[in-house]
């Protein structure tokens, strides 16, 4: 065996197998094929797993709210529907800001004499927009029964799981959570 090639086979010897490299580059084409579909499925799972983290933070903080108007500490304070959306968005931390919070919350709030007189206004749109003009803020008086929804719609942030997660216009996820309950009797006198 002459020099040079004892030297190309000390080389080569474990790198240069016949098939080596045909399998190496299949190894790299499935990948390519398969990240994409991956990476689509882990960012699927955590814009899921975040609409559901919010859409329960939204439903804690409205239903530590709505008790608010239950005891009768809204309407002693006679709170506005701007410092009640403000209330439930303090306790609204994590992915959502206080200032996105503020600008984006809905709240629907109705009151009426009994569970069965209850007849509550519809304020999504066919589409799946609020309606917010529909929405009211009535706190109630002792031993009323009150109705109180909070929506907030959600940008979706992947653009590949807009089309199935959205449900309203503009690529948005409308949260929404609902409580309704009679008023304690929170009035000197009052009896349900």
């Amino acid at each position: 065996m002459n020099p040079v090639s004892a030297i190309v086979s000390f080389l080569c010897r474990g790198f240069c197998r016949p098939g080596r490299d045909a399998r190496a580059g299949s190894t790299a084409i499935e990948f390519a094929l398969l990240a994409p579909v991956l990476c689509l499925f882990l960012i699927g799972l955590i814009e899921t797993g975040a609409i559901y983290y919010l859409n329960s933070t939204l439903t804690n903080a409205a239903n530590d709210t709505a008790r608010m108007v239950r005891t009768g500490q809204v309407q002693a304070t006679s709170m506005t529907k701007v410092q009640y959306i403000a209330q439930i968005c303090t306790q609204m931390t994590g992915m959502i800001s206080s200032a996105s919070c503020n600008a984006n919350l809905q709240v629907d709030m109705e009151a009426f004499s009994s569970f069965q007189t209850a007849n509550y206004t519809n304020v999504v749109n066919a589409d799946g927009s609020l309606n917010i003009a529909a929405m009211q803020f009535v706190t109630g008086n002792s031993c009323d029964t009150v109705l109180v929804r909070a929506f907030y719609p959600w940008t979706i942030m992947t653009p590949l799981m807009r089309p199935l997660l959205k449900n309203m216009p503009n690529g948005q996820f409308l949260m929404s959570s609902a409580a309704a309950f009679r008023n304690e009797p929170f009035v000197a006198g009052a009896t349900c």
